[in-house]
């Protein structure tokens, strides 16, 4: 048989709810509370006949305003006179005191839980045309100042982060390492990107570009994929395409990450971009500062912009001709992407330039220029044939296996990779590179901060050194301080052997670049920085995926810092038309300089100079290179 519900048990059921429904719910029993005794005691005083000594009986609306009046003020009983008044106003008195305090207590209450929830960062954005950031990890800092730098010519710049962590906390850690924001607003909100509930609290359906960072923690990849299925499979969601860029480490998951984003998604492979960076700049000294130019908002970048003055003319024609901006390719009408084609291409219709320019109110708009070339400056390429190379890689972390893998595929045949590492299990590691036949891999076990242990390597007889940090095991700046004792030790016997030994490092803290500037080595490459500019850059540029792919692929178009003596005559002022001509014979597209003799250039990072003045005439010597998009 049902247990019978007494009334009284109901009543304090219905009670305990309404009390547990929050401070709208207590002020409102307050209200009822007050105007049950306001009431109780007008009518008291209006039937009895009681008055205040010397005054006459009241009726039932003055007696409750008087009773009103001793609730909300309980000094005015000072004034009363007769005791059967008072003891009705004391009464009174007592009960106002009692629910004015208890309202007090409750709204501050409230004001508390109010501040407690906009600090935990659970409130929704109203904000418009902004960027969001989806989870953090270290990278977050360089993309803020990138974005600041992108974000100068907007009107209310504001980036939006949603991550799994305190909301003030964020905003610290970004006050502490990007410092004051200037006219862009970051705002912080706590949440699980995965969660669609959270994933509306930052307003993707009005956004202008969402990043998506590769979380701390394991399996990130698997992370990002759910990220990015929430908000293209979002009921909410907008029906123009977003621009989203993702950051994923590892090959295998890209393809399932692009079949979920599709056509709205460019993802950044992280660990392959400096990996292949790395290897670039192993075999090419002075390159990582070209990338670095490349991703950075300030500077020159890579832009894609309607020319139609070009339509007509063939690449060869317009990368010769071009001022103001350097030609490196062109996304076709149908949206593919061709870096450096044929100099015999015509350009067609609806094509758009992809271009390197300081920025875009800065690129040539005008007829092309056919009377630059100084035809008695040009040079024949001359002949080399490819040798076996001999690389030494200290240190190992996630990315040493695809940087084995890419370098395989550039040396000669009988080339050599030495691995020293500290790792118990370095020959099986080693052994699980998926590397070319031309390659030969070594692993030698020891301490790679030992200057003993590394002077048994003979350092000097290594054609390329790759100092990698152990950033799987260590915290960024221990990796660091492990990498800059290791470079240290490097130069020094180097410099001992008077030998000059090419030596590219991976930092994974851009702070620690400077400190490690003191150990003259060829190139840095800062990990976190490098993948930050560009997912930055991505956010903003929708064919820059697709861009760097095809320049960081081996079979395709890449950034090559070949010697100046090879295209024109030394010793001679010689302008950048000169220059254009005599890479476009050898089909290759001119993009800049490099000057090697100590001096800084006027513009670039570490001699660097991309997309020079054409016209400008300038003396190069033999240890300048020339920065040029080719296929060789």
């Amino acid at each position: 048989m049902a247990e019978r519900i007494r009334l009284i048990d109901r009543a304090r059921y219905e009670f305990d709810k309404s009390m547990a429904a929050g401070p709208i719910a207590l002020i409102g029993w307050l209200a009822v509370v007050s105007l049950a005794v306001i009431l109780v005691s007008g009518l008291v005083l209006a039937v009895l006949r009681i008055a205040p000594e010397g005054g006459s009986p009241m009726d039932f609306v003055e007696a409750t305003w008087q009773a009103l009046m001793r609730s909300i003020d309980p000094g005015a009983i000072a004034t009363d006179r007769g005791w059967s008044f008072r003891s009705v106003t004391i009464v009174i008195s007592l009960a106002g005191i009692f629910i004015f305090s208890t309202l007090i207590g409750v709204i501050g209450a409230g004001v508390n839980a109010k501040l407690d929830e906009l600090r935990k960062g659970r409130s929704r954005v109203l904000e418009q045309d902004h960027t969001v950031i989806l989870n953090w990890s270290d990278s977050i800092f360089d993309i803020i100042r990138e974005l600041m730098i992108a974000n100068q010519s907007r009107r209310r710049p504001r980036i939006v982060i949603m991550a799994d962590r305190d909301k003030v906390w964020m905003e610290d850690a970004i006050a502490a390492k990007v410092g004051s924001t200037g006219r862009t607003q970051v705002i912080c909100r706590r949440g699980e990107p995965t969660n669609l509930y959270d994933l509306a609290l930052v307003r993707p359906e009005t956004s202008r570009s969402v990043i998506v960072l590769s979380p701390e923690g394991d399996d990130p990849d698997s992370q990002v994929i759910k990220t990015v299925l929430a908000l293209v499979h979002d009921p909410q969601r907008r029906e123009a395409p977003y621009r989203i860029a993702a950051e994923i480490r590892e090959p295998r998951s890209a393809e399932l990450a692009q079949a979920v984003g599709g056509d709205e998604l460019q993802i950044v492979m992280a660990d392959e971009l400096i990996a292949r960076i790395v290897v670039h700049a192993t075999r090419q000294s002075g390159l990582s500062a070209v990338y670095s130019e490349l991703l950075g908002f300030e500077g020159s970048e890579i832009y894609v912009v309607d020319q139609p003055e070009l339509e007509g003319k063939t690449f060869g024609e317009a990368v010769v001709g071009s001022e103001g901006c350097a030609l490196i390719g062109v996304c076709e009408p149908d949206g593919k992407v061709r870096l450096n084609p044929p100099m015999d291409t015509p350009i067609v219709p609806g094509s758009r330039s992809i271009v390197i320019a300081e920025d875009d109110s800065a690129i040539c708009r005008t007829a092309l220029r056919t009377d630059g070339v100084e035809a008695q400056a040009l040079r024949k390429p001359p002949r080399r044939k490819p040798r076996p190379e001999r690389t030494l890689m200290l240190g190992w972390n996630r990315r040493a296996p695809t940087i084995a893998r890419e370098l395989s595929r550039y040396v000669a045949d009988g080339s050599e990779l030495t691995i020293a590492a500290s790792l118990p299990d370095l020959d099986d590691l080693a052994a699980g590179v998926e590397a070319d036949r031309s390659l030969t891999i070594r692993p030698v076990r020891m301490n790679t901060t030992s200057p003993t242990s590394l002077a048994r390597l003979d350092i000097p007889s290594y054609d390329h050194v790759i100092v990698l940090g152990y950033s799987d095991l260590l915290d960024a700046q221990a990796a660091d301080t492990r990498t800059l004792v290791t470079l240290l030790h490097v130069r020094r016997i180097a410099e001992q052997a008077g030998a000059q030994v090419n030596v590219v490092s991976e930092m994974t803290d851009v702070r620690n670049r400077e400190l490690a500037e003191v150990t003259k080595a060829d190139d840095f490459v800062v990990s976190n920085r490098l993948v930050s500019l560009m997912l930055a850059q991505a956010s903003e540029n929708e064919h820059l995926s697709a861009i760097f792919a095809d320049l960081l692929d081996e079979a395709g178009s890449e950034i090559m810092l070949k010697p100046v003596a090879d295209y024109v005559e030394l010793g001679r002022p010689v302008n950048f038309f000169t220059v254009a001509e005599a890479a476009r014979r050898r089909g290759e597209a001119a993009i800049g300089y490099c000057r090697r003799n100590g001096e800084r250039a006027p513009r670039g990072l570490g001699g660097v100079v991309l997309n020079p003045e054409k016209s400008e005439a300038v003396v190069y010597t033999a240890a300048d290179r020339i920065v040029v998009l080719a296929r060789d």
